[in-house]
């Protein structure tokens, strides 16, 4: 795939900037997203924003110096001072969204005083990132650093094209909840058009927040804001697993190994910067237990721990240096014999060769974090392991777990357990050890960090390629012409809101005698075949409408019959025993929101809150859409929302699927009109053809081509076509 120009836009530059007798030195610096997105960036003459890593006092002379070094790269420096970097990055980006993220929620400072500036700093990002912007470029935002850069992009570039990625977790709801500023950093990310995220319980997590915090109902793969539809995807990231390996296969890694490896029969490896989301203390004192529980590893066992520095001006992070630095003397000084120190630990940052040659000695892995969004280290072990020898022991609370299933998974809140997993390792057999690491190895290597730009990358070039549906026109008098002009009528209506209002009751919403006439009038019309699809029950379609000589389709498609028939066809469904376990939970909600009501139907339930409250009734069916989307995961059955109803239905079961066999047998030179009003009808516009006449009822947002107002303007309509 040819891709357009892309414009990355991350905290950091992929760049080292030093000050040198001659001026700035500008030196590229490793990681795994510098090493995934330089292709792009190289290939299409695109730009890099972000900030260069200094936060001196420049003067101006300096910063336009430093602003053209890192041009000649197509490099564009948003330059902070010490202040900024102090407020926006370790304040409000690793003072509150990172602990939150990460179901840290004791780590919160008591007040966000740095709010402004996160916000002023993003303000400055998407001013950059302008300033660069050509017509037909990609944009793509990373991390929790930027997350209200795509709305702010979206103001100065309403036809950009802007996708968004987050690197780290994304927290279930009740934590979520927990951050100030949730609400507006929420709105940030809506305002991409590809939000991605590295695991499906990620993105499952933010759908939860729009719905609980915006009352935005998410689909499984996107969500509609206004006008917008923002596309939600799974992009786990990868490694550059072909350089690695080579890597570690040359000679000087080898021996590097080898040197580590000298005066041991085992040697334990954790590779992670210093951070209290790792997991540190807790490996620590795993391994603790394990020599504990196995004296006779004492002298034969050698543990590397490297910790690089991170965050150090952030006070808990500087607390954390010294919890793990008493646990690393408190255990050496337990264990450690005149020829023997149980823990190696070093905090620094070793070259890429250095990494290398531990992943290749480590005779078992351990990457053992709280929370992790990824975790690249367990993919480059994996991918640095070319003897497929070793074993990878993984948290489970690492996003990497959900890939790298033949590691051995631990929980490492429990210690104890975590030890016993520790010893398992050590005495893999080599034959299992090579098993595992094959499937791994398979896994990671096909699945490669330029895999995974390509793969959002081509995700959000295809959403431009195909752009936004086109812009609902305000009146289908337009398509008049045609329509009258056809040689046979096809014409599909809605019930509720579309031939009717809505009333406080579905009882009180009963067809009047001008409807009866006008519809009656449309089946008389020479050469048309009329339709009513609606979400209404068998009986109800049968009582009014079953003599009119109209085709009927009720509750969304699962049961219809011609009008040559008093038998209806049924569709096959799941047998409705799942509706002793989801009605009680409805009548609940009944009871707590006055107004609402539950509709019992054939093939479903529906929870209406018409009568309700408006603000009190969507904050209800909010909650209960929760609470039934994790209920329900593993059913055959899906909600649908619709206006001020919210129902359980089986999965499948929708106006698109009834209309299927409609749009098959259309003949040449048959018009085809369809009119709806709210999201059930968004089923049926999606499975018409292209040139079909689709007419939606008020101003929500919807794909069909035409709108009216109001059920007076769909009657106006309809009488036209006579």
């Amino acid at each position: 795939m040819t891709l357009p120009r892309v414009l990355i836009v991350s905290n950091r530059l992929p760049v080292t900037v030093h000050r040198g007798a001659a001026g700035f030195e500008v030196h590229p610096s490793p990681g795994g997203l510098a090493t995934g997105l330089r292709g792009p960036h190289d290939r299409g003459e695109g730009w890099w924003v972000g900030w260069p890593g200094l936060s001196d006092d420049l003067s101006e002379i300096e910063r336009e110096e430093l602003t053209r070094a890192l041009g000649e790269a197509r490099l564009a420096p948003v330059l902070l001072g010490a202040p900024e970097i102090e407020r926006y990055y370790n304040g409000f980006s690793n003072g509150f969204i990172w602990p939150v993220f990460h179901y840290l929620t004791g780590q919160l400072p008591f007040r966000s005083d740095d709010w402004p500036v996160y916000r002023d700093v993003n303000e400055r990002f998407a001013n950059a990132v302008a300033a660069h912007y050509r017509d037909g470029d990609l944009i793509w935002v990373h991390d929790y650093q930027l997350m209200l850069v795509p709305e702010l992009l979206r103001r100065r570039l309403p036809k950009a094209r802007i996708g968004f990625f987050l690197h780290v977790p994304f927290p279930a709801l009740d934590v979520y909840r927990t951050l100030p500023h949730r609400e507006e950093l929420l709105q940030g990310l809506l305002g991409a058009d590809l939000v991605g995220f590295h695991t499906t319980s990620y993105l499952r997590h933010f759908g939860s927040a729009l719905l609980g915090l915006l009352g935005l109902p998410v689909a499984a793969d996107h969500v509609v804001c206004g006008e917008r539809t923002i596309r939600l995807g799974v992009h786990p990231m990868g490694v550059d697993a072909a350089h690695l390996g080579a890597l570690a296969d040359t000679p000087a890694v080898r021996d590097e190994a080898a040197k580590v490896r000298e005066g041991c029969e085992k040697v334990f490896v954790s590779i992670d910067r210093l951070d209290y989301t790792k997991g540190a203390v807790r490996r620590l004192l795993a391994y603790e237990s394990l020599l504990r529980r196995h004296p006779e590893l004492v002298e034969k066992l050698k543990f590397v721990s490297l910790s690089a520095p991170s965050r150090e001006q952030v006070g808990a992070y500087q607390d954390f240096r010294r919890e793990v630095d008493a646990h690393v003397g408190r255990i050496n000084g337990a264990f450690a014999t005149p020829s023997w120190v149980p823990i190696h630990h070093m905090f620094q940052a070793l070259p890429e060769a250095g990494v290398a040659a531990l992943y290749r000695a480590a005779d078992v892995m351990l990457v053992t974090p709280i929370r992790d969004g990824m975790n690249l280290v367990a993919k480059e072990y994996v991918a640095a392991r070319t003897d497929e020898l070793g074993v990878l022991v993984l948290s489970e609370y690492a996003g990497a777990a959900a890939e790298l299933v033949e590691a051995v998974n631990v929980n490492p809140y429990d210690v104890e357990r975590m030890a016993l997993s520790y010893y398992q390792a050590l005495m893999m057999p080599p034959v299992e050890q090579r098993r595992r690491m094959r499937a791994l190895r398979t896994r990671v290597t096909g699945h490669d960090v330029h895999r995974w730009v390509e793969g959002f990358l081509g995700s959000l070039a295809d959403e431009a390629k195909h752009g936004p549906p086109p812009a609902t026109r305000r009146s289908p008098v337009a398509a008049l012409p045609e329509v009258l002009a056809a040689k046979k009528l096809l014409l599909v209506l809605d019930y509720d809101g579309t031939l009717v209002s809505l009333a406080a009751s579905p009882e009180l919403a009963l067809p009047d005698e001008e409807l009866l006439a006008l519809l009656a009038k449309l089946v008389a019309r020479r050469y048309t075949e009329l339709h009513i699809l609606s979400g209404r029950t068998l009986g109800f379609l049968d009582r009014w409408f079953g003599d009119l000589g109209a085709h009927l389709h009720a509750e969304h498609g699962a049961a219809s019959r011609p009008p040559t028939r008093k038998e209806w066809r049924k569709r096959d469904i799941p047998p409705p025993a799942w509706q002793e376990a989801v009605r009680p939970i409805l009548s609940d909600f009944v009871r707590r929101t006055p107004g609402a009501f539950v509709e019992v139907k054939e093939a479903g339930l529906a929870w209406h809150w018409r009568r309700a409250d408006a603000e009190v009734g969507a904050r209800q069916a909010n909650e209960l859409g929760l609470h039934l989307g994790q209920l329900l995961s593993n059913l055959p059955l899906e909600l649908l929302w619709g206006d001020r109803v919210l129902e359980v239905r089986p999965h499948g079961v929708n106006k698109g699927i009834a209309v299927a066999d409609l749009v098959a047998r259309r003949g040449k030179g048959t018009a085809l009109v369809a009119i709806g009003d709210d999201r059930t009808d968004e089923d049926l516009f999606a499975a018409l053809p292209d040139d079909a006449v689709s007419i939606v009822v008020g101003e929500r947002p919807s794909s069909a081509r035409y709108r009216v107002a109001n059920v007076d303007e769909v009657r106006a309509f309809l009488r036209a076509l006579l």
